[in-house]
């Protein structure tokens, strides 16, 4: 996949895509978009409402690999042992990811987890630190064998549904649910109605919450049952 690297209105790096038309992130703030949605109304969110000893994380759309860096960074604390799991069809070529600047904008050991994260082999778990285990796996996220009720945080970061329809249908969904442990929760930067629609028909409870800059509002669904 060609993409092109994008310098956001915060001052982190996205990537545009040619073959999808779409950028990774918003362009108003890769690094504030991925805060907001997938670490505080995600991740925070999960800390608070279980009393879990280990936070198993899904993530449909590894890409630049934004997200589980954050998620590292957070689960540093020791508190709680986060597992990760990013799910990524086409990789991102080691060259750009090279040129992301992420860890320019991060304190603390953000270059080495990111490292480590990139340069793990595929299907593989790579520990990045004494809280956080990770693994990336090179498949659709409809074709991979996954084990219901093995997760209790989904991030759901693929490209819109405009340009991966496939991803954002029923039976995608109704995955996610049987994938997810009571309690657990799905956060997604979408807030279309045909999405928000078929959450609730996979059995979640949604809720509209505040977007980050350029965004009105973003999605968070909780498996309450």
């Amino acid at each position: 996949m060609n993409e092109a690297l994008r310098l956001c209105e915060d001052g982190s790096h996205t990537l545009y895509s040619e073959k999808s038309g779409e950028c990774y992130h918003s362009i108003h703030g890769a690094y504030t978009e991925s805060l907001q949605i997938f670490i505080n109304y995600g991740l925070l969110a999960v800390f608070e409402s279980l009393t879990l000893k280990t936070v198993r994380i899904l993530e449909v759309g590894f890409g630049t690999g934004l997200n589980a860096l954050l998620t590292s960074l957070e689960a540093e604390s020791g508190a709680v042992y986060v597992s990760y799991l990013g799910m990524e069809p086409f990789p991102v070529e080691p060259e750009i990811i090279r040129q992301l600047n992420y860890c320019t904008l991060l304190n603390g050991n953000s270059q080495q987890y990111f490292d480590l994260m990139h340069e793990s082999e595929w299907n593989s778990t790579q520990s990045i630190h004494p809280s956080f285990s990770f693994k990336k796996q090179q498949l659709e996220f409809m074709e991979a064998p996954l084990e219901d009720n093995g997760f209790d945080l989904i991030y759901f970061d693929a490209f819109s549904p405009d340009v991966q329809p496939e991803l954002w249908e029923q039976q995608v969904f109704d995955k996610c649910f049987r994938l997810m442990a009571k309690g657990g929760i799905l956060v997604t930067y979408c807030a279309k109605g045909k999405v928000k629609r078929a959450l609730k028909a996979a059995g979640f409870t949604v809720e509209n919450l505040p977007g980050p800059p350029g965004k009105r509002e973003i999605t968070r669904a909780r498996k309450l049952v």
